[in-house]
């Protein structure tokens, strides 16, 4: 038997070890590839439930529908005839190390940005951004924010490695302008006076609908570089 006898797997469970079906690289930054793939399972900064360590691997597992029927209706972008695409795996880091995590996470996605790649990471708690953003600066210099969630994460209280915090210290450190970033869909009580993010809340979505949220995105961010992140 030779390769060519062998067809594409395209099953619902088998073999989903990459993100779509994209290959394994143990050496994203070498690879050749557009975006690359990076799982982050921790969990050690929520606050109620935990087990989100286990997000990268369903989140896979989930995407072999995808990879099966190639696209959802009514949404036919050729994604992998668009995109070239790597898994490099989840990331490693001593468990209960919190600093340790950090700044591992930190040097991993700076080499992958560094070597050209859109980095796509799968967490994990929210807290993962806040290193995330820090390998984005380095490379990017400052950047707009694109925030899906209930709650802002603009809280000054609580420790420096808590998951409702990041967006209060990635201002602070000038990491983000507040100024041409959006947080869409909040939908929990929080203080305008206390940060100067735009704030498109859940009613206001829910009121003006898909097109005038994507327009005033648009219209916040205009041509700065954006970090996206949905919790």
């Amino acid at each position: 038997m030779t390769d060519s006898d062998i067809q594409d797997d395209v099953s619902l469970y088998a073999n989903l070890f990459g993100f779509l079906g994209f290959p394994l690289s143990r050496d994203p930054v070498g690879a050749a590839a557009d975006v690359a793939v990076l799982g982050v399972p921790y969990d050690m900064g929520t606050t109620g439930r935990a087990g989100t360590r286990s997000g990268p691997a369903a989140i896979r597992q989930a995407s072999g529908n995808i990879r099966w029927e190639q696209a959802r209706w009514p949404w036919s972008y050729p994604l992998k005839q668009t995109i070239q695409g790597i898994d490099c795996g989840d990331l490693v880091f001593a468990p209960g190390d919190i600093p340790g995590f950090v700044q591992a996470l930190e040097k991993r996605a700076t080499e992958i940005l560094r070597s050209g790649k859109t980095l796509l990471s799968f967490g994990g708690d929210h807290f993962i951004t806040l290193p995330l953003l820090r390998a984005h600066h380095g490379v990017y210099g400052e950047l707009a924010l694109i925030h899906f969630d209930a709650h802002t994460d603009t809280y000054a209280q609580g420790s420096a490695f808590d998951h409702g915090t990041m967006f209060h210290q990635a201002p602070a450190a000038g990491l983000v302008d507040p100024g041409c970033s959006v947080q869409v869909g909040i939908r929990t009580e929080y203080d305008p006076g206390s940060h100067a993010f735009q704030v498109l809340d859940a009613d206001w979505v829910h009121n003006h609908g898909v097109a005038a949220t994507v327009a005033a995105i648009g219209e916040r961010v205009g041509e700065r570089k954006a970090y996206l992140t949905f919790d």
